[in-house]
């Protein structure tokens, strides 16, 4: 979206801007049911639809969508705002334009869930706005569990569900220089590359055993029975287990140090 001028036909450059003293008298005439002053708020927020919907330029929507979805955001904050409650606007009105981009990110994802965790999601999320609007701050898990009289873990479960998915490749953090990214935070410590060759080169060590060291070893360390008890099953003594196990693990240590 970076350096896109117009969007749905606006020439973004263009975008009007309101005052903190025109927006209070126009909140308070909207608040009255003066449309006009409802359709100079929403002209006069268009540009806080576009600095929402930037959050969302990597997700490969169409911008011109996600901006039409802002602005329904947009409408409803400003027919929800209550201007008595000492809070500005942006406060109150970016989270509800996120929120209904995110609705629209999700009901057009992919990623399909369960229709009874769709249930609470949406549910969850009417109350974190009404929360919103009565707290003046986004709420808690706690206290949206609270209202809802459901676990946190439902409510944090119903949230992760229908979150948008995030790219790997996703910047998290730039300062001038290359971008950090999720991949760059995300570390596998088991399936690393040397994790890798150790496996291959001990599965290749001990393929180079005859058949008897082999089972040997797999019933030692794998099913792990003792000498005496591998010596049963082999119909063998315990001495000549435990000499076939020193022999094998001897020639798989001398094939891995070759290696």
């Amino acid at each position: 979206m970076q350096g896109k001028v117009e969007i749905c036909g606006v020439n973004t450059a263009r975008l009007k801007t309101l005052t903190p003293a025109q927006m209070d008298e126009l909140l308070q005439k909207a608040n009255l049911g003066d449309e006009n002053a409802r359709q100079a708020l929403i002209e006069g927020n268009l540009r806080l639809v576009l600095s929402v919907i930037q959050r969302f330029d990597k997700r490969g929507e169409s911008p011109d969508d996600l901006f039409q979805v802002g602005c329904i955001g947009l409408i409803k904050a400003i027919a929800n705002f209550d201007p008595t409650k000492q809070v500005r606007f942006s406060t109150y009105g970016v989270p509800m334009i996120a929120g209904e981009v995110r609705r629209y990110l999700r009901d057009n994802s992919a990623i399909r869930v369960s229709r009874s965790v769709r249930d609470v999601a949406y549910r969850v999320l009417q109350c974190k706005e009404y929360l919103l609007l009565q707290l003046g701050r986004e709420p808690t898990l706690e206290e949206i569990s609270k209202e809802l009289q459901l676990p946190e873990s439902d409510v944090s479960q119903a949230l992760d569900a229908v979150c948008a998915p995030v790219s790997l490749h996703d910047p998290v953090y730039a300062d001038g220089g290359d971008p950090l990214t999720v991949m760059d935070q995300v570390r596998d410590t088991k399936n690393t590359e040397n994790h890798w060759m150790e496996h291959i080169t001990l599965r290749s060590a001990f393929q180079s055993l005859n058949d008897r060291e082999k089972q040997i070893l797999s019933l030692r360390f794998y099913d792990g029975k003792t000498q005496m008890e591998v010596a049963g099953v082999l119909g063998i003594s315990q001495a000549q287990v435990s000499r076939l196990e020193k022999g094998a693990i001897n020639a798989m240590r001398k094939s891995i140090s070759v290696s």
